[in-house]
């Protein structure tokens, strides 16, 4: 087989339940992937393992299998999956169990040696990032399911590659490509026309979910079952390329795929052409994921309706401030949302949002003392007085956080489906990740009119987190657009667009083979998601904020 079909069905814990069937009956697919991880569900997985030692893996994935297992196993389709999350051999057993109670003989097995929480105390969950060479002897030693912890999202598209291909740990720029693929794949539908820029130019009411056609040279193209929803066009997988990444190297534990060497062509209609992808020795050590508690927190968020909204926000503001004096959080944040409007047809619309955020190591602190403070405000504060919900207890939260290993301090483990035990070598080829050297600026335009107008009308973005950093990438749609935004949004009118960042360490990253620029914003998100330090904790419509702000366009791009 020249080319190997893979596709995905999940990309988070909690996406569709039918995109398995979906992908099954469809059309042509030799390999199906599912990601459930994030960091958020990481930390989600380790508190479910605090009520139960036999938990930590996505059970939503076993219900799919029920349901599915058979016909998989009918089409001979392989499943590779990390649902495992911090419990794998757990899962691999259940998925036994299923395969058993429904008489299909398949062979399971499982990787593991990411767990490094033991050495790390005080986290509740500590993860290597692995890659896909243990996927890759588990399928080639005929297991039918793979089933991992954490491994690179990636890694589910380059384990079957490198199995199916026979390619080698020094086969860098085809395993660089598959790394590109399996990142197009990992988030699912947002690569056929979901969360998409530029949604109205397709029907994206379902979309389809995306498979590869990955070639013996680590070229692709990315596509979706005929008939299906959505749309693949260059622009759709542009915005996947960017989405969670930073400049032109790409690091994970197989290879550092360089994203500036990316080529995308349109193949014909809801086909991607993706090749030209070079790629380099990793870096030598492996990413680790820390998940630990970082104390408790509470809300609450006051309405205040009509006129004044600026003094009743400052009155209920003086007034919790005065009932938290004795005991106060170690952290209170106010949020003025202004929601309203003037001379409002209905309550609501006349209505502003005060947002109270307080968080402590102490429960005690931000749960009964803030609550039993605002509630006593209910008939003693400003006129029309009234709040979003009553307060509760406060609610633990996580903090999430990156740290480095060298290769050698994981024992990555491929456990076949008859029990033996195969160990994954680390790679002997490394080299340090250093930044890429900037890129020529396009030649700019030439002078003419312009308009004050939104940056989104030529120009698309998505973004998104990683741990308390945010990333945006900017992409262009004609060379004429590359050529003025490479030279119009620059790192300093990022800061001015977009407030927040003006204080924190901003780095911006030309991507001139996909009219792109990557911005990342360090600390912008916190602790992380489970944090949840700001309104939109995920910075997910961080990229459709920027696209709203106003520049001068010129006419000729309008």
């Amino acid at each position: 087989m020249t080319v190997l079909r893979i596709g995905n069905f999940s990309g988070f814990y909690g996406d569709r339940f039918g995109a398995l069937r979906e992908m099954l009956t469809g059309g042509e697919v030799d390999v199906l992937t599912g990601d459930y991880l994030a960091e958020l569900t990481m930390l989600i997985l380790a508190r479910d393992r605090l009520k139960d030692p036999g938990a930590g893996y996505a059970r939503t994935f076993l219900r799919q299998l029920e349901d599915c297992l058979g016909l998989a196993h009918e089409r001979g389709v392989k499943i590779v999956t990390n649902a495992g999350g911090l419990n794998p051999a757990g899962l691999a057993d259940a998925v036994r169990e299923v395969a058993d109670r429904l008489d299909i003989p398949v062979r399971v097995a499982h990787v593991e040696g990411d767990d490094l929480t033991a050495s790390h105390p005080g986290a509740l969950a500590a993860h290597a990032y692995l890659g896909g060479f243990g996927i890759a002897a588990c399928l080639r030693a005929g297991a039918d399911i793979v089933v991992t912890g954490r491994v690179t999202d990636a890694a589910l598209v380059t384990g079957p590659a490198v199995a199916h291909f026979g390619w080698g740990p020094t086969d860098h720029d085809r395993l660089a490509g598959a790394v590109v693929a399996g990142h197009v794949l990992e988030c699912g539908t947002q690569a056929t026309g979901g969360n998409y820029a530029f949604f109205r130019e397709g029907d994206v009411h379902r979309p389809g979910f995306p498979l590869a056609e990955v070639h013996a040279d680590g070229s692709s193209v990315v596509t979706k079952h005929p008939g299906t929803g959505g749309l693949v066009d260059v622009g759709t997988v542009t915005a996947q390329l960017l989405y969670e990444t930073g400049g032109g190297r790409y690091a994970g534990p197989d290879v550092t795929a360089r994203l500036d060497t990316v080529r995308l062509s349109q193949d014909g209609p809801d086909r991607v052409r993706i090749e030209g992808v070079r790629g380099e020795a990793p870096p030598p050590t492996l990413k680790v994921g820390l998940n630990r508690l970082g104390g408790f927190r509470n809300e609450v968020v006051f309405v205040l309706t009509g006129l004044d909204i600026e003094a009743k926000a400052e009155l209920v503001r003086a007034q919790l401030t005065d009932a938290l004096a004795k005991t106060p959080p170690g952290e209170v944040r106010w949020e003025l949302v202004r929601t309203d409007r003037a001379d409002a047809d209905t309550e609501e619309t006349a209505s502003a949002l005060l947002r109270l955020v307080v968080r402590d190591p102490d429960e005690r602190v931000v749960g009964r003392a803030l609550s039993g403070a605002a509630v006593e405000l209910a008939l003693a504060s400003y006129p029309g007085f009234h709040v979003l919900s009553p307060p509760g207890k406060g609610s633990p939260y996580g903090v999430f956080e990156d740290v480095y290993v060298p290769h050698g301090a994981v024992d990555h483990m491929a456990v076949l489906h008859d029990g033996r035990r195969i160990p994954v070598p680390a790679p002997q080829d490394t080299q340090p990740l250093d930044d890429v050297p900037a890129p020529p600026l396009p030649d700019p335009l030439p002078p003419g009119p312009t308009r004050r107008a939104p940056l989104g009308l030529v120009a698309g973005a998505r973004s998104g987190d990683k741990g308390g950093n945010a990333n945006v990438g900017v992409w262009a749609r004609s060379d004429e657009a590359w050529r003025w935004l490479a030279h119009e949004l620059t790192a300093e009118r990022f800061r001015q667009l977009i407030p927040e960042s003006r204080d924190l360490p901003l780095t911006r990253h030309l991507l001139p083979n996909l009219r792109a620029l990557n911005f990342v914003v360090a600390g912008i998100l916190g602790a992380g998601v489970a944090a949840q330090a700001r309104f939109d904790p995920q910075a997910k419509a961080l990229g459709e904020w920027l696209r709203s702000r106003h520049l001068d366009i010129p006419e000729a791009l309008l």
